[in-house]
């Protein structure tokens, strides 16, 4: 079975929460919004209803259109992820075109769409919130972030302009009428978890202390997101923090 939890909060350093978070559909979803006044939390909004909605209506047996095409060289699943983010990003695009008030908005995002019966999950990410495989004790980046410091030619001085560019993307839902991304399946184990989050998370705590604090807390997720949000506030709060967990496997015992 799969249990999960989501938390979001604004952080120490921010007026408002532009993150939006999705727990529901059996897809997760974790949003940080690009944008001045309230329209990166519009962005952040639109990406998690649009997807939300598409998920909805394309659970298998539905009929359903599919505005981009079926690709059949994916999965059934990884069809409905990719055209559910591709048709928040054209929703996006054109809330963004449709007055001075949304220009130049746009969202990061990072989901997974877990299988129903199945050890599996299907994920996808445009922008630098990422999505981690935490399992055996090891902690696995498993998106790349799009990033000018990821970027190659960023590569000619990566320890100046690269870390100056880390923050830049080069991609966001909204930015350009058609968006591209790779959309991957893996396997779960029992006991493994995947996390999804904003950069407010993984600027203030690093990879390994993202570990202990879920390895930690594994039996209680809710304890292991509040612990995560706590952790980036207390190394600053600079940003918007967003976590979704999900562990597969039985229930256990409460770690605490």
């Amino acid at each position: 079975m799969i249990q999960y939890c989501g938390r979001t909060d604004v952080g120490r350093r921010r007026i408002r929460n532009e993150d939006n978070i999705l727990v529901s559909h059996g897809v997760r979803v974790v949003c940080d919004g690009i944008g001045g006044h309230q329209a990166g939390d519009v962005a952040s909004r639109t990406a998690v209803d649009a997807i939300a909605g598409f998920i909805g209506r394309s659970e298998e047996g539905r009929a359903v259109t599919w505005p981009y095409g079926f690709d059949p060289s994916l999965s059934y699943g990884a069809n409905r992820l990719r055209t559910a983010i591709k048709l928040a990003n054209r929703a996006i695009f054109t809330r963004a075109a449709s007055g001075n008030d949304y220009a130049g908005m746009g969202t990061t995002v990072a989901a997974a769409l877990v299988a129903t019966n199945k050890a599996r999950f299907t994920y996808a990410h445009v922008g630098d919130s990422r999505i981690y495989l935490i399992s055996g004790g090891r902690i696995l980046q498993l998106t790349r972030d799009d990033s000018f410091a990821n970027s190659v030619w960023a590569d000619a001085d990566a320890a100046g302009a690269g870390a100056v560019m880390k923050h830049v993307l080069t991609k966001a839902l909204g930015a350009a009428a058609e968006v591209e991304f790779d959309v991957a399946e893996r396997a779960l184990r029992t006991g493994d978890v995947v996390l999804l989050c904003s950069d407010g998370l993984t600027n203030m705590l690093a990879d390994r202390s993202i570990l202990e604090i879920v390895t930690a807390y594994a039996g209680h997720l809710e304890r292991a997101c509040d612990e995560l949000v706590a952790g980036a506030n207390a190394h600053g709060g600079h940003d918007n923090i967003s976590a979704i967990l999900l562990r597969y496997g039985p229930l256990v015992a409460d770690a605490i």
